[in-house]
């Protein structure tokens, strides 16, 4: 059994089966653990979902800031933005079914010595606690009344970090944390709409990893979100969205040995 880390697929259906069939994943013996944002910009959301969706145990995927925009888009607290992709989602016949099982999906995956999520880890945070401001955010995203935070994350802005937040902004703030995250500074504040690679990023603001040290609890993050970063592997950190949706390879990592497979943009 292997278990493989896939970056950012955002609806590229075509590469990611071509990468499945080089890395030849039994779906029967092997795992996958997808960064998440398995939809949009892509042609083919829809189709990723319901592929997703029938891997059932054999798939972990955490929700990327594209996977949020569409259940916003789904319960009616985020309009279209200009290059969405979701439309053959939102107009599905089992849209509804593929919304609630998506919403539900964690934001952070623990598992051993691997972390699992989106975009990033706040500087600030254990790993502990990082965990608990996950499963705060999972409870509310997945309970029976998401739109009350749908409607905060897409009307109020995140505030910086502080121990004695109020639910509510402890809530964006950790939504901010692990879909969005680049770059922050030494306090943990989020150095926000900052998309391009490290060495353009405003002064003061630093990639997020480099503000963290996991290897001492012998962990590894493994993320995606950050296209413009690239393939970055180094002690404690798998960086693996290598931009297939802009016309890059997608990348896996095969965990137990950490070889990293590549398949070139094929949608």
């Amino acid at each position: 059994m292997a278990t493989y880390a896939i970056g950012d697929v955002q609806g590229c259906l075509r590469t990611l089966q071509r990468l499945l069939r080089q890395v030849r994943f039994d779906a029967a013996a092997d795992r996958l653990w997808l960064v998440g944002d398995l939809v949009n910009r892509g042609p083919r959301s829809l189709e990723v979902l319901r592929w997703a969706r029938s891997l059932r145990e054999g798939l972990t995927v955490v929700l990327g800031n594209h996977d949020l925009h569409l259940i916003g888009r789904a319960h009616g607290t985020r309009p279209p933005k200009r290059h969405d992709t979701l439309e053959a989602v939102l107009a599905a016949p089992d849209r509804d079914e593929l919304i609630d099982w998506l919403r539900r999906r964690p934001l952070l995956h623990r598992e051993g010595s691997f972390v699992l999520v989106h975009a990033g880890l706040l500087p600030p945070w254990t790993l502990e606690e990082a965990a608990t401001r996950a499963r705060e955010v999972e409870a509310a995203l997945g309970g029976p009344r998401p739109k009350r935070l749908l409607k905060a994350l897409a009307t109020r802005k995140p505030p910086a970090w502080r121990q004695d937040l109020d639910t509510a902004d402890r809530l964006l703030v950790a939504v901010q944390s692990f879909t969005r995250l680049r770059t922050c500074r030494t306090d943990g504040r989020v150095c926000e709409r900052f998309t391009g690679p490290p060495e353009d990023a405003p002064e003061g603001c630093l990639p997020w990893f480099q503000l963290r040290d996991d290897r001492a609890a012998r962990t590894t993050v493994i993320c995606g979100h950050w296209a413009t970063l690239g393939l970055r592997t180094r002690p404690g950190l798998l960086a693996i969205d290598t931009g297939c949706v802009w016309g890059g390879p997608l990348t896996a990592v095969r965990l137990e040995d950490q070889e990293v497979f590549q398949e070139p943009f094929a949608d």
